[in-house]
């Protein structure tokens, strides 16, 4: 267990600091980068900022979880997750400075208030716990569908980027469910809801 904090505790100085690289390409890196008005450059940089948070949060929810996974297979699982979602990190931090942007002042925070999340829903016992990861990766699919549809059209990098990552959300949503996710109640449906959308106003401007 101490090894897995410290690893939980190395991963967050990565993930809030941006150590971290992609084990795949950024896409649509081939793409000619199109000229984007002042108002247009702000909307990518804001979308990009807030998908780079998510990124943050999902690391720390990742690890969360995997800590108090009672099943090897589902731990594995989550942290080969985590690593797949280390590309999404560096993608959108990698455009973010392209843009000529900057990632959330807040990540630190957003990551530890993830990985207590993560930990909680893992303490409830698997069954919850991938219900948890399963409605919440639902959400962020949802989330950058979203965002496809206000990114300005000429910005190509940024949408391939949401595209990539809208993609590997749903494959993350249906091993969640493959694995024995449970039901999730409405309730609580809801309340993480609310919670994706403070924390979605907030890392677009902080």
């Amino acid at each position: 267990m101490i090894d897995d904090v410290i690893r939980a505790f190395d991963r967050g100085l990565r993930a809030s600091s941006g150590m971290c690289s992609a084990q795949r390409p950024p896409p649509g890196a081939a793409i000619e980068e199109r000229p984007l008005a002042e108002e247009e450059r702000a909307r990518s940089i804001a979308m990009m900022r807030v998908n780079h948070a998510g990124e943050v949060a999902a690391q720390g929810l990742y690890q969360g979880q995997a800590l108090f996974s009672r099943d090897p297979r589902i731990e594995r699982e989550l942290r080969a997750a985590a690593n797949e979602e280390l590309d999404h990190l560096a993608w959108t931090r990698g455009r973010l400075a392209e843009l000529g942007g900057r990632a959330s002042l807040l990540d630190p925070l957003w990551y530890a208030g993830a990985v207590a999340i993560g930990a909680l829903a893992g303490a409830l016992g698997d069954g919850k716990s991938l219900a948890f990861l399963q409605v919440t990766e639902e959400q962020v699919e949802a989330h950058l569908s979203g965002h496809l549809r206000r990114l300005p059209a000429n910005d190509l990098r940024s949408r391939a980027i949401v595209e990539q990552m809208r993609e590997d959300e749903a494959q993350h949503a249906d091993t969640a469910r493959r694995l024995g996710a449970e039901p999730m109640p409405w309730l609580v449906q809801q309340l993480m809801r609310g919670m994706a959308r403070v924390m979605t106003m907030t890392a677009a401007r902080i």
